[in-house]
């Protein structure tokens, strides 16, 4: 049989080289991490494809790319190297087992909202684990998880070939709103969005979601995002900006939440109905999480639940 072929040929090497190079992207920084010549990775990445009989890669200008066989070799992959992690943390020396760490993955504007809470309870029932917080645009994220670079993440839903190996749970929608500092002029009535628009704005990057939403709610009354926006992925930025002058944010609700429950800012009265985006609980579906980890995804999911609630 071939499946027995494959089973007595393939090595270890094999798979670590494999998964590392769809980590890295890239079969020279793969080789770095390997401690291997570009030449012996491409050659044991060549051996790999021969046994599985199936291009898992796509070598180019811009690096290395999984095939749709890649994704879902990947995911078994990754599943053999976590047993064999696990087995080797088991009766690891002295029979105790290393520090535990977690790896959760979030969306800038989901980070600031339910991760802090979140994470408070978790170190509450936790304090030894080690806890890795990801913070990257959705596609990111779920290279990562795919990857086996981080063992949860609160993003989007994705293209179907994006989602490969992967589960979602919905935990709520969230609607794009436009925010502006307290005391903003266009807080005193009378607004209109030809008006608004004049205001220096702050956006999401395009390939986002949110910059999505907000082109398409602009495009329908008529009206585009002028050339002069500032663009930025930061939460943190974004915030500064906007309280420190008029500019006005069309931002995720997550993602001012805090702010506008203490009143630094303040929603504009603008309908944003059809921008609500699912965000939901992301992991391996073939993963088995550790204790921490699932703990986590508890925690997460309550977090989730009270602050759709306020």
């Amino acid at each position: 049989m071939e499946n027995d072929r494959f089973l007595h040929r393939v090595r270890l090497r094999h798979l670590q080289c494999f998964v590392t190079v769809a980590q890295e992207q890239n079969l020279g920084k793969a080789a770095e991490r390997l401690n291997l010549s570009q030449p012996a990775v491409s050659k044991t990445l060549v051996e790999l494809e021969h046994m599985v009989g199936a291009a898992l890669l796509r070598r180019g200008r811009f690096g290395a790319r999984l095939t749709l066989e890649g994704e879902h070799f990947l995911v078994h992959a990754l599943s053999v190297l976590d047993a064999l992690d696990g087995a080797a943390r088991a009766v690891g020396k002295g029979g105790g087992a290393s520090q535990e760490t977690v790896i959760v993955g979030a969306l800038p504007t989901v980070a600031p909202d339910i991760l802090p809470l979140a994470l408070t309870l978790f170190r509450q029932q936790y304090p030894q684990v080690r806890v890795e917080v990801q913070v990257a645009a959705n596609t990111a994220l779920l290279e990562k998880l795919k990857a086996g670079e981080s063992d949860v993440a609160v993003g989007r839903m994705a293209d179907p070939q994006m989602m490969v190996g992967l589960s979602f749970e919905l935990l709520y929608v969230e609607p794009l709103i436009a925010v502006v500092r307290a005391g903003h002029p266009l807080l005193e009535g009378g607004l209109s969005l030809p008006q608004l628009i004049t205001c220096p704005l702050v956006v999401s990057p395009p390939g986002t979601v949110p910059r999505h939403n907000t082109e398409n709610y602009l495009a329908a009354r008529g009206l585009k995002l002028p050339g002069n926006c500032l663009e930025t992925l930061s939460v943190s930025v974004a915030r500064l900006v906007v309280l420190q002058s008029d500019a006005v944010w069309f931002a995720s609700a997550g993602a001012v939440r805090d702010d506008i429950s203490r009143g630094l800012l303040a929603r504009l009265p603008l309908a944003f109905e059809g921008t609500e985006e699912p965000v939901g609980l992301l992991h391996r579906s073939d993963a088995v999480l550790s204790p921490p980890a699932q703990a986590l995804m508890k925690i997460l999911r309550g977090a989730s639940r009270r602050a759709a609630n306020e």
